[in-house]
């Protein structure tokens, strides 16, 4: 199944994402035909490089591609400058070319950092997406966002740069630890949100087949999120300035963001993003932006795929506030949300904007 991402701001950056089983297993031919370079540096975390980074390298030297590993360690805590830094001169001490290739292997942490070693690496080199998580393949891999983490916040520090290709190979899905599933299944909740109730109607009614990782109801998840990211993405790619539409994939992101940094990244990315959720939706009910009972159906829906629904001890209140200062959103010191109106729909349009600037007493009232 391949699903097209037909960008309008720069049509020959248009690329496409290749969902199936097996896909690693022809990666060689895909880039002959939509990557091709002169070598190609596998950027992987240490744990996704002993499971199939090796193997990925063998494959490429059968198909007489040169290609070199390069991991770090595994962890949403080395999404840094630091790792950044290391893998580029690793990079330039191998003499690595501007005819080359990045190839990040693995969940999203990898993608987005070997995606901005790609976007800086000699002012820019053409990079693939091969997603080794749910989240990945049907959230992370997809939009060109690339980046690294700081003291100051999340994804402060980065640069839109679209893949040439994301390749999702759904067999590596069967061995995907439970709490992994999960966290990923978070992303695909919020894509019933924003965007399609009969969506999140079927992940509602059909939940235990997912967490059972039937192959169809699986499979379903992967296609229609993908479809729904991708559409997103094609009709906003850079964000525009913040106005875009591209602002609602970032409902549960605003807290979810700020949960993620005051607990020092113990919870994963899914997991604050389902907490951010919960909260940003009670908060559209609060202000009157989103019809009764959309939170509790959220909820609900979160609940059945066991992910968290309540702000860690870690994250205090005045604390979660204060990361959110420095949200990307943030516009004239207000603290933004996307925020939906009900299952299906977000609230906004493309005159005023798809974000709502709330107060911090209120965010506070509804936290506590």
């Amino acid at each position: 199944m391949t699903i097209r991402v037909p960008l309008r701001e720069q049509r020959d950056a248009s690329y496409d994402i290749v969902i199936g089983r097996g896909a690693l297993g022809v990666v060689p031919t895909l880039l002959g035909q939509q990557c091709p370079a002169a070598a190609y540096a596998v950027i992987s975390d240490s744990h996704v490089a002993k499971l199939y980074g090796e193997k990925l390298v063998t494959t490429l030297h059968d198909a007489t591609l040169h290609a070199q590993l390069f991991a770090f360690p595994a962890g949403e805590w080395n999404k840094t400058r630091e790792t950044w830094a290391s893998l580029s001169d690793r990079m330039l001490a191998a003499r690595f070319g501007r005819d080359c290739a990045v190839i990040a292997l693995g969940g999203g942490v990898v993608g987005d950092v070997a995606g901005f070693v790609a976007a800086t690496y000699l002012r820019g080199v053409p990079h693939v997406q091969l997603p080794t998580s749910l989240l990945a393949m049907i959230d992370s891999s997809i939009g060109g966002k690339t980046g690294v983490d700081v003291p100051a916040g999340k994804n402060l520090l980065g640069a839109f740069h679209q893949p040439r290709l994301v390749a999702a190979d759904l067999s590596l899905l069967a061995s995907l630890p439970p709490v992994q599933l999960s966290a990923g299944l978070a992303e695909a909740v919020k894509h019933g949100v924003i965007a399609d109730a009969e969506y999140f109607t079927f992940l509602e009614r059909d939940y235990a087949a997912i967490l059972a990782k039937h192959g169809g109801a699986l499979e379903r998840v992967v296609r229609r999120s993908v479809e729904i990211k991708a559409a997103v993405v094609a009709e906003d790619e850079r964000e525009s300035g913040g106005r875009g539409r591209r602002a609602i994939l970032n409902f549960g992101h605003t807290i979810g963001h700020a949960i993620e940094a005051t607990a020092k990244y113990e919870a994963l990315h899914g997991e604050a993003v389902a907490i951010g959720m919960v909260y940003e939706a009670l908060l559209a009910e609060t202000l009157g932006v989103a019809a009764a009972g959309t939170a509790q159906r959220i909820t609900r829906l979160l609940e059945r795929f066991r992910l968290p629904l309540e702000r860690p001890h870690g994250a205090g209140v005045a604390d979660l506030i204060e990361a959110m200062r420095g949200d990307k959103k943030v516009r004239g010191g207000e603290i933004r949300f996307a925020l939906p109106k009900e299952i299906g729909a977000m609230h906004g349009d493309a005159r005023h904007g798809w974000t709502v600037a709330v107060a911090e007493e209120r965010i506070a009232k509804v936290l506590s």
